[in-house]
């Protein structure tokens, strides 16, 4: 019976000048244990602030980065490059809309650890964050790499597919990812389907069976069942994610 490793404690600070962004990365990291957001920042002024006024316990392990937003490439690397001189062994995730190769070339170059497309991690990022932490280089699955020219971008890993349970069916799976996914209370999820409260409970609690029943990984016993739901869901393929 696998375990889900929660000696990890990661203490992250995000920058997204797109506010609904920010509170989205936010929100699904606040549902990963192993991951602790101490800063939400919209600008590059309001994160070296709060580097230079935190004491060093409280350095952020991980920097997620809104990388379209910086200033292009060359400052992108020159980023990298004083954060990882600020901080010691801090780990800089860089988040983008679509690949870019500058942008990706200047991530390598700079030192980064991931250089993921928003819409392919999107709820799984807790998990992306974690799959890097042993990894040199890693891009999310749909990034084409051809013609680059930087060594670490070359033999750069993969994020694994996400884990699909094939025994949802629609309806139950659309329930979960409104209510577990989306975080919508009950009732609104109920609207949005054209259904009763009672059967959209009906559907969560079956929901929850199922992912209980199909996954063997082990949690801690004060995880509720809400928060299992969601770490199956956002969970990698078996035997390939952290």
């Amino acid at each position: 019976m696998p375990n889900i490793n929660m000696n990890v404690n990661l203490k992250v600070v995000v920058l997204d000048t797109d506010y609904y962004a920010l509170q989205s990365i936010n929100s699904y990291l606040a549902w990963d244990r192993r991951t602790r957001v101490t800063l939400m920042a919209q600008s590059l002024d309001e994160l070296w602030a709060y580097i230079n006024r935190v004491g060093v316990a409280e350095q952020p392990n991980v920097i997620v980065v809104d990388a379209d937003h910086v200033g292009g490439a060359s400052a992108l690397q020159t980023m990298l490059e004083h954060l990882r001189r600020r901080i010691k062994k801090v780990m800089v995730i860089c988040l983008v809309r679509a690949a870019d190769p500058a942008l990706m070339e200047a991530a390598a170059a700079g030192g980064a650890r991931g250089y993921f497309v928003k819409s392919e991690v999107g709820s799984q990022i807790a998990w992306a964050i974690v799959y890097a932490i042993d990894r040199e280089f890693t891009l999310s699955r749909g990034i084409e790499r051809r013609g680059a020219d930087h060594p670490r971008l070359r033999a750069a890993d993969r994020l694994p597919q996400q884990r699909q349970f094939p025994e949802l069916t629609g309806r139950i799976r659309q329930a979960i990812e409104l209510c577990v996914l989306r975080g919508m209370p009950a009732q609104l999820a109920a609207d949005e389907m054209g259904i009763s409260l009672h059967t959209i409970r009906s559907y969560i609690k079956e929901g929850y069976r199922i992912l209980e029943a199909h996954d063997d990984t082990h949690f801690p016993d004060d995880f509720s069942p809400q928060e299992r739901a969601f770490m199956r869901l956002t969970s990698f393929v078996k035997d390939e994610g952290a």
